[in-house]
């Protein structure tokens, strides 16, 4: 049994099925709770489902994945030959999840190195290529780190939605609360600083904010090569537009991934969603 360095992260990377099963990354689930079930993010519940119930208004929350489900990934990890494990997660502040992934850690059978990488959506999941790819090249587990750091310092995440209400509700809207006075007037632009979601702009109608937000991307993105990442929840024809528009104006362009939100992100954006990602390589 060849022996390598593994990487997991969860759910909310949101990476495609294809990029997880060939580079063999793990993602742990976390949890939607809709009325009284809790369904795991992935396979139990879709966005679309969210959003419908965030439509009706029903009460969605979200959970973390338990110490012991990270302990239960970790050991068979290790025992499918895995030397050490890289477990890259979504920004603390959103989320418990990286403190139930040390707390595994500790227990582990191999040497766990837990990053929260202040990212979420394809923020995260670029992160996770990197380490995998160094991991791949057979790099150890502080190269395959310091691959996922590089990419996180160096990534961009914007993002429009149609009402801060559901960010409002769920407690993540971080220094944006200052709109919340005038939340109907304006569109706002939010962008990932810090591991927290901040306000960027505020703008009037949602056309104007959506062409905004395809306007601070492209210069983001500007001459070299990068990957970049549409996501939406429930806005299928806008995410499709926006990466049409990118790959025509974005001349380093590596890879494009369009995709929609998963369940969790869904659950604190509510329909409408249109993010952007940006990630130099």
């Amino acid at each position: 049994m060849s022996r390598h360095v593994a990487i997991v992260t969860d759910s909310t990377a949101y990476l495609p099925r294809a990029a997880i099963e060939r580079h063999q990354i793990t993602a742990v689930p976390l949890t939607v709770v809709l009325g009284n079930q809790a369904l795991e993010e992935g396979t139990e519940i879709s966005a679309r489902s969210v959003a419908q119930a965030l439509q009706k208004r029903r009460a969605v929350t979200t959970s973390r994945p338990s110490p012991a489900t990270f302990a239960d990934t970790y050991r068979a990890v290790a025992e499918s030959g895995a030397s050490g494990i890289v477990s890259l997660h979504l920004s603390s502040e959103f989320s418990g999840t990286y403190d139930a992934a040390v707390l595994a850690a500790k227990e582990a059978p191999v040497p766990v190195r837990v990053v929260d990488t202040g990212m979420v959506a394809m923020a995260l999941g670029f992160c996770a290529l990197a380490a995998a790819e160094v991991a791949e090249s057979g790099g150890d587990v502080d190269e395959a780190v310091a691959a996922a750091e590089k990419r996180a310092s160096g990534t961009s995440a914007y993002f429009y939605v149609d009402t801060l209400d559901y960010l409002r509700r769920g407690g993540r809207i971080g220094a944006a609360q200052a709109l919340l006075g005038s939340a109907l007037a304006v569109k706002p632009i939010l962008q990932l600083a810090d591991g927290r979601i901040e306000l960027l702009e505020k703008v009037r109608t949602a056309s104007k904010a959506i062409a905004r937000l395809e306007e601070i991307a492209a210069e983001r993105a500007g001459e070299g090569e990068v990957d970049i990442a549409v996501h939406h929840l429930a806005a299928a024809e806008r995410a499709d537009a926006l990466a049409q528009r990118l790959r025509e104006r974005v001349p380093g362009l590596h890879e494009l991934h369009v995709s929609e939100v998963g369940a969790v992100i869904g659950a604190h954006t509510g329909p409408g969603l249109l993010g952007a990602v940006v990630s130099p390589r």
